[in-house]
């Protein structure tokens, strides 16, 4: 199955069952117009829908290799292609799947892909969380601002709440600003 067949059988799912979701990763960043190679499908639903999608991947043929309440990680062995999902809940969950915009992830394909705000936040809680991802994910960020423009006093507080401050004016370009 290919990466675009794999987006449809998914999005099509949440479609019927009604769940909320969005399209993270490399992915969102190329619906953004930022171009990254990559094997593996990102999204992002509700804490309360993960039992149910895991369900749904494992009838694909993708075994769970990693489940949590925040996280769960499936292969397939036909082609190893990689899904990630990410929970959320609460005032997040609302806040993140609310601001979602239908984009094209493949040329015919137009998907729900969450904010390039929102996205930067989850970079920066990623690099919080493993300080091995900085460089991919600090590219990332920087690609984002250039392709997207959000409103850099939230990225600014972004940058606090993850504790990676110091960063902020490097990857900006915006010293001494507020």
């Amino acid at each position: 199955m290919s990466l675009k067949n794999i987006f449809k059988a998914i999005s099509e799912y949440f479609k019927r069952k009604k769940i909320a979701y969005g399209v993270i990763g490399a992915f969102a960043l190329s619906a953004y117009g930022y171009e990254r190679a990559t094997r593996d499908i990102d999204f992002i639903t509700r804490l309360e829908y993960r039992d149910l999608v895991i369900s749904y991947l494992e009838s694909l043929g993708f075994t769970t290799i990693f489940k949590s309440n925040a996280f769960s990680n499936h292969l397939h062995a036909v082609g190893s292609v990689r899904i990630d999902i990410m929970y959320v809940e609460g005032k997040t969950a609302k806040e993140i799947l609310k601001s979602t915009e239908n984009r094209f992830v493949f040329r015919d394909l137009e998907l729900p892909v969450v904010s390039p705000t929102h996205l930067i936040a989850m970079k920066l809680f990623a690099i919080q969380n493993n300080p091995h991802r900085k460089f991919k994910d600090f590219s990332d960020i920087k690609e984002i601002l250039l392709h997207t423009k959000p409103d850099k006093k939230v990225v600014r507080e972004y940058f606090k709440k993850y504790g990676q401050e110091s960063y902020y004016e490097e990857i900006t370009g915006e010293k001494g600003k507020e």
